[in-house]
């Protein structure tokens, strides 16, 4: 059985792991605020340290909903994967406990979470460049281009995440296309809502990613990669950017990420635009572009290195191109779930009135699941400017 530290017991716990000095003191404070695990700040002796720990259940249910706490060292073998590719986004781990399923790594309290800047107004800055770095170095690195064929395999061994790969097909793969208790909208939305779950073609399109969720192991994934997974802030005078919370990494389609964070981009869009400010929401909805580019980068950076030369540059771009797809996809499923799911975005439930921006969202995920072809360009390309005109 687990044991559950409280604020009360972290600082000792601390000590005993060897991370702050024998005999010192210092002040706990519990920060943690999302659905899954409890996160502590721990200041004394020199040092801010964060301690996280995925208890044996849903932090924010309790004991009466049971949950693997592996999933705390699911997101330690992610953040190592990741720090590997690219440090400059991934959170410093400093101690790992696999009998406590607890981590102690850099505090990220000076920063903020990404959402909750947008919804207070400020601008994505470098922030989806840096993420599309990261999404283009860790898929790269992990991919049948970038790694030999024996690190994937080692990597799927210690990739295989069924708990809460079973959550991503729940809630964002299935019941938001179904009738079910956990789901709500709007009012406003109650008849649309129902024609996309009637739509036998939004059927089959979601069939299809959640198909390719379970089967496509084209490279290590966040998993759940939104605005609420992204920390930004400044330190000395430089922006910082730092990707949280992997604990649903697995190898999976790569589009999954960038499909998230785009769509998490376009929901910030249409807030931007329920609230009058067109300039503010043309930004937002631009970093579709931003965050492809950087992508695209990255996986071109590599590309000369690529450990299987027999792949061709034409093998890349139908690859790429793929991508493209399964990222409009699953942006799609996002936005649906965001306005008709479980989860609804914070972006747009502040709002005075949620109804007409959620409106825009559902309209715009029917597109990107329907007619993905729209956001090509006249040779084939991927056009990342024609998504951003769904919501701005």
């Amino acid at each position: 059985m687990t044991t559950v530290l409280e604020p009360g017991d972290v600082w000792a716990y601390l000590v005993g792991r060897g991370v702050v000095p024998a005999g010192s003191t210092g002040t706990v404070r519990e920060v943690g605020d999302g659905n899954m695990n409890r996160v502590f700040v721990a200041a004394g002796a020199g040092r801010s340290v964060a301690v996280k720990q995925a208890p044996p259940w849903i932090r924010a249910l309790g004991p009466s909903a049971p949950m693997s706490p592996e999933r705390a060292m699911v997101e330690v073998r992610a953040l190592a994967t990741f720090a590997r590719f690219a440090p400059e986004q991934t959170p410093a781990v400093l101690d790992v406990d696999p009998e406590r399923f607890a981590f102690t790594m850099e505090d990220l309290s000076d920063l903020t979470v990404l959402r909750t800047a947008l919804t207070g107004g400020a601008g994505f800055g470098d922030t989806s460049r840096q993420v599309g770095d990261l999404v283009g170095r860790v898929t790269f690195a992990t991919s049948v281009a970038g790694a030999p064929a024996a690190d994937r395999a080692a990597l799927l061994a210690a990739s295989v995440n069924p708990v809460l790969a079973a959550v991503t097909e729940q809630y964002l793969l299935s019941e938001p296309f179904l009738s079910s208790e956990h789901n709500g909208n709007a009012p406003l939305l109650d008849d649309e809502v129902a024609a996309l779950r009637a739509d036998p073609a939004v059927r089959t399109e979601v069939s299809l990613l959640r198909a390719a969720f379970g089967s496509r192991a084209e490279g290590l994934v966040h998993g759940d990669l939104h605005s609420g997974s992204v920390m930004v802030g400044e330190r000395d005078g430089a922006a910082v950017v730092r990707v949280i919370d992997p604990e649903f990494a697995v190898v999976g389609p790569i589009g999954l990420d960038l499909g998230l964070y785009m769509a998490n981009a376009l929901v910030a869009a249409a807030r931007s635009a329920a609230l009058g400010d067109a300039a503010e929401a043309a930004d937002r909805a631009g970093q579709a572009g931003v965050l492809w580019a950087a992508f695209t980068a990255a996986w071109h950076a590599g590309w000369p290195d690529r450990v299987d030369t027999f792949l061709d540059d034409g093998w890349l771009a139908r690859h790429l191109a793929s991508v493209w797809d399964d990222t409009l996809g699953f942006a799609g499923v996002e936005m649906v779930r965001r306005v008709a799911g479980y989860s609804h975005a914070a972006d747009l439930e502040t709002l005075p009135d949620p109804g007409p921006a959620s409106a825009v969202v559902l309209r715009a995920a029917r597109t990107l699941l329907l007619d993905r072809a729209a956001f090509r360009d006249a040779t084939g390309a991927p056009d990342p400017a024609a998504v951003a005109t769904l919501v701005a």
